[in-house]
């Protein structure tokens, strides 16, 4: 006497839609996990930068030193 609607809430759609939201969970892990991995080698890229401008002599000791202190703490 339900006419078909299943069990409660539902039945089948509830199901599809947790279903989809652990499928949306994992790939949010997967592609937070890629951010922090570039965020990771772009701050060392600007460090080798960083480091390469002081030993040519182009930057000063204070600024290498500010600037380093930056970009280990970001």
């Amino acid at each position: 006497m339900w006419f078909g609607l299943g069990h409660m809430f539902g039945g089948g759609l509830l199901g599809i839609i947790f279903f989809g939201l652990i499928i949306y969970a994992i790939f949010t892990l997967i592609n937070g996990t890629r951010f922090n991995e570039n965020r990771y080698n772009r701050r060392n890229d600007a460090l080798e930068i960083l480091n390469e401008k002081y030993a040519r002599g182009e930057i000063s000791d204070e600024e290498y030193v500010r600037k380093k202190a930056m970009l280990l703490n970001a």
